[in-house]
């Protein structure tokens, strides 16, 4: 199982100390540092499952990769932060960086229906310059994703969250912002995996601090970058494909509304999230 660095690691946190075992074979569990090193790894068909941004995962399966949607662990992990009110301010500039991807894309959509004369500013490379740039004043809005939200409120107690990016204005429904594909030869383990994997995500739940504890030990994350708040605000809960289709759809709607190219150029067909025609 390849697994992204970041948020997607925390779902899977239980793994890493105690792997699951399938089938008389524990679950090897690889964990990959950026997006474009997962896409190599899927290209080769070196994972059997793995976690990568949802839009990425319906872009790689409208290329033909046999990866198909088992389920989402990470609900979102996108806010704008910042001092103050976005609309007590005239023409306030947001900062975030990544065009054409999810966090530009739910940034644009969020601003879309609040109205505004708002800017939005590209020009820093990585979110960890963006979150130095709010730190020292030279950004004044910022779009961040835990855990960079957290250690940005750690680090600056005047700084606030001013909006939630990960829900449609409807409030209820919620983007499946992270993917976790399976590869067809494993089909057969599909019931297996999501108990399994609905076990993973409580645990991060129920038990905040042993999860910590873990990423921390395993240096997936620095010490002190984590707190159990940190971990709400990642919303981990493994949920199928069979239950979230709904938002699956929605989410994938809204993406290629925005940035066809994100997916693909196209939605991909109902054997993504079935795993069958």
């Amino acid at each position: 199982m390849a697994v992204l660095r970041g948020p997607s690691a925390i779902a899977f946190a239980r793994w890493m100390e105690q792997p699951p075992v399938i089938e008389d074979m524990p679950v090897s569990l690889k964990i990959i540092d950026s997006p474009e090193q997962m896409q190599a790894l899927l290209v080769k068909r070196e994972a059997d499952l793995a976690t990568l941004p949802m839009n990425t995962a319906a872009n790689l399966y409208n290329k033909g990769l046999p990866y198909y949607l088992l389920g989402c662990p990470v609900w979102g992990t996108l806010y704008i932060v910042g001092k103050g009110s976005l609309a007590a301010r005239k023409q306030p500039t947001i900062h975030l960086f990544g065009t054409g991807t999810a966090p530009d894309i739910l940034t644009r959509y969020y601003l879309e229906n609040h109205p505004g004369d708002y800017k939005l500013n590209y020009s820093l490379g990585t979110a960890r310059e963006v979150m130095a740039g709010l730190l020292t004043g030279k950004v004044e809005y910022a779009v961040l994703s835990e855990p960079f939200v957290s250690m940005a409120l750690n680090r600056d107690s005047t700084l606030q969250i001013l909006a939630d990016l990960n829900r449609f204005i409807d409030g209820q429904t919620a983007f499946p912002q992270t993917a976790l594909v399976y590869s067809g030869n494993i089909s057969h383990l599909k019931d297996t995996l999501i108990s399994l994997l609905t076990d993973a995500s409580r645990f991060v739940n129920e038990k905040p601090y042993e999860t910590i504890r873990i990423l921390e030990e395993q240096e997936i994350f620095a010490s002190g970058m984590l707190t159990p708040t940190t971990l709400e605000r990642c919303k981990i809960d493994f949920l199928p494909a069979g239950q979230i289709r709904n938002n699956v759809d929605l989410y994938l709607q809204l993406i290629d509304n925005y940035e066809p190219r994100a997916i693909g150029g196209k939605l991909p067909d109902s054997t993504f999230l079935t795993g069958h025609p």
